[in-house]
């Protein structure tokens, strides 16, 4: 038994690479709730940051302390929190799924707002439930499966957009992915010890305001600096009976409330697989019981964006965070949503000083599911990832559609097909695309490893999920995914026909060797 250190020199690099990552989407879906809601500035400055600033916080202390612990005991200098912050599939979901289409129907921005609320106290219902089937569904999945689905996330949902957002400012974005891959890739110290993410936000940030001082850009703006400062206050957390309201209408809310909970379960559960094959293993009952709490607490308190344990935590490992990161970033969150600054660190740094960071966490997970897996399951892996790749890339599709003022319905299917869109499939492919990655992944790990019937099993599972809309179909619904479901089943009957038929001819040869699986 020793006693872990709280803080220790690249506990700098993990706080200023998770902070400025929580901190961007907490000012991201500050403006959300702004410009796409419509909510009052005190709703928002007042109530949501505020209650974000106690909910983020218990998960962040909590996998804090787990992480002591388990450094206390295992004896080890070198185990790293997990780390934690605002889901930012959720995010977007709860803003253009709940909130939104409630703020058109009744014109009324806080009835939208209690929509959201009832909607996060769901999901944080349905993560807590999942902490107890979570464990049993880790135990029998492929990790080639786990962190193949956690890769096609960080790929598609993590690191494209911030690094197609920062091409359109190159000169700057080059320079500070430059100093993150400098740093937190070759390991090179920076002078005078700076922190690789640190270095980054401040480089970019002087040259982005030097650069408007000369006239030569204008991707900040001194005139938002000072409306910024007019959120500045002290803003304490009321909890209130809104989300209770908002309850009144759960049957809508079910829809997209039990999929996504199912849903942030398996991504916990694939970062606590992945934070387990970079060396540090979690109780992952306890993480996923933190996500749910964190979930209601935040709800009942005003804030209708659920936190969830981050992807990510191989590369805060890999730059020397341990345990101080977790729990300064927490703090210091807090601290910036109760005193309104968000606002004003909105307009002080520059979007594209910190997206790096998040390119860089992409790149990470992306490898670990190769380096963490045998070889011969990077097929599994790929399938894994294919469907948040085709979820992203619909994403896109519906986008520019509806900046043209259409949609894929209105062109209609076989208008895209003709221009080489299989929109459909791809809709169809992307489907609940954690969760269907996972069992495509599943299947083909067990395929490669000659293990027929627990890909049978798997497939079957595929065929249930599917047929009421969890996995592969558009909405929750009986029967939505139909042929899907039956394509699953057909191939549940090959699987346990393969298995049958090697069992009685090859038993031998049913699994691979035990030299293949050491690969």
């Amino acid at each position: 038994m020793t006693k872990p250190a709280f803080w220790v020199s690249g506990d700098w690099n993990g706080f200023f690479g998770l902070f400025t990552n929580v901190i961007l989407n907490v000012i991201v879906l500050t403006g959300l709730c702004l410009g796409v809601v419509q909510l009052p500035g005190d709703v928002v400055f007042g109530r949501i940051l505020p209650a974000l600033g106690v909910a983020l916080p218990i998960g962040n202390l909590f996998y804090a302390y787990l992480a002591y612990k388990l450094a206390q005991s295992s004896g080890r200098s070198d185990v790293t929190a997990m780390p934690y912050g605002p889901s930012v599939p959720h995010m977007f979901i709860v803003v253009f799924v709940i909130m939104l289409p409630t703020y058109l129907r009744t014109h009324d921005p806080i009835a939208a707002w209690e929509a959201g609320l009832a909607w996060a106290f769901i999901i944080g219902i349905i993560v807590t439930l999942g902490a107890f089937i979570g464990p049993t569904v880790r135990k029998y999945t492929p990790r080639a499966a786990m962190l193949g689905a956690l890769a096609g996330i960080s790929i598609a949902f993590i690191s494209l957009r911030p690094a197609f957002q920062s091409w359109q400012v190159p000169w700057l974005g080059f320079l500070s992915l430059g100093i993150i891959l400098i740093s937190w890739t070759a390991r090179v110290r920076l002078p005078f010890g700076i922190p690789g993410g640190l270095a980054a936000v401040l480089v970019g940030t002087i040259l982005a305001w030097l650069g408007e001082a000369l006239g030569l850009t204008h991707i900040v703006n001194p005139l938002a600096v000072q409306a910024a400062f007019g959120q500045f206050g002290l803003h304490p957390p009321l909890p209130s009976g809104h989300f209770l309201t908002g309850l009144s209408g759960i049957g809508p809310l079910l829809v997209t409330a039990i999929p996504l909970g199912i849903y942030n379960f398996t991504e916990g559960m694939n970062n606590v697989e992945s934070a387990s094959a970079a060396g540090d293993s979690y109780d992952l009952r306890r993480v996923l019981l933190a996500d749910g709490i964190g979930a209601m607490v935040g709800a009942v308190l005003g804030s209708p964006f659920p936190p969830a344990v981050y992807i990510g935590h191989p590369g805060w490992k890999a730059v020397g965070g341990r345990i101080g990161y977790s729990l300064a970033t927490g703090v210091v969150i807090s601290a910036v949503c109760f005193l309104g600054l968000t606002a004003l660190l909105l307009a002080i740094v520059p979007l594209v000083a910190i997206l790096p960071i998040l390119l860089y966490i992409g790149l990470v997970i992306g490898a670990q599911a190769f380096e963490a897996t045998p070889a011969r399951h990077a097929p599994a892996v790929i399938l894994a990832l294919l469907p948040n790749i085709a979820n992203w890339a619909q994403s896109q599709i519906d986008g520019a559609l509806a900046a043209a003022g259409t949609s894929a319905q209105k062109v209609g299917l076989d208008q895209l097909n003709a221009h080489g869109v299989v929109y459909r499939g791809m809709e169809l492919f992307g489907g609940g695309a954690t969760l269907a990655g996972l069992i495509l992944g599943a299947i083909a790990a067990f395929i490669i490893d000659r293990k027929f019937t627990e890909a049978a099993i798997y497939a079957g599972i595929g065929a249930v999920l599917a047929f009421f809309g969890f996995i592969n179909g558009t909405q929750l619904a009986f029967g939505n995914s139909a042929p899907v479901a039956l394509g699953y089943a057909l191939l549940a009957l090959l699987c346990f026909g393969f298995g049958r038929t090697l069992r009685a001819t090859d038993p031998a040869g049913m699994a691979i060797e035990e030299g293949q699986a050491a690969e």
